[in-house]
């Protein structure tokens, strides 16, 4: 069952928010304190991040359950960010957003969106239709799949 909002873009104000919200769904696959200091500055959205490329949110009762953040220039980009609120975690809303994505991209002219998979969330991504094609070292000192996805 998936949630019964709307996405739509980000709104100025809300960067602390989906910060919030994406270390939250970080720390839902159980990694200590140290680490998740480590990747607070991977995680945090900016103000700026917000006017600067499209970012929507999956909102319910005008509440942030979950965003993404699409980043680069057509034709090819990158799926920057997909975050859900834990308790919305395998509901079907991550689906709704990650196709949201794609007919997002598709209308702005990328043809490709490059993933770079949280460990965790690779398996979700490769059954969304995107293909392993390398790994890329993170600035988190961890070596991460990199993934790509036709956006039609």
């Amino acid at each position: 069952m998936t949630a019964d909002g709307e996405i739509r873009p980000a709104r100025a104000g809300e960067a602390d928010a989906l910060t919030s919200l994406a270390l939250r769904s970080k720390a839902y696959w159980g990694y200590d304190a140290a680490f998740m200091e480590v990747v607070r500055p991977i995680l945090t959205i900016t103000e700026d991040d917000l006017t600067a490329s499209p970012v929507r949110v999956l909102a319910a009762v005008d509440e942030p359950i979950g965003f993404y953040r699409l980043t680069g220039e057509p034709p090819r980009g990158e799926l920057e960010d997909l975050w859900l609120e834990p308790s919305a975690i395998g509901r079907g809303d991550g689906r709704r957003l990650f196709e949201h994505a794609l007919r997002t991209a598709a209308g702005l002219g990328f043809e490709r969106l490059t993933i770079e998979g949280e460990p965790n969330a690779e398996g979700f991504y490769r059954a969304m239709g995107a293909v392993r094609v390398g790994e890329r070292r993170s600035p988190s000192g961890r070596t991460l799949a990199l993934l790509e996805v036709p956006t039609q």
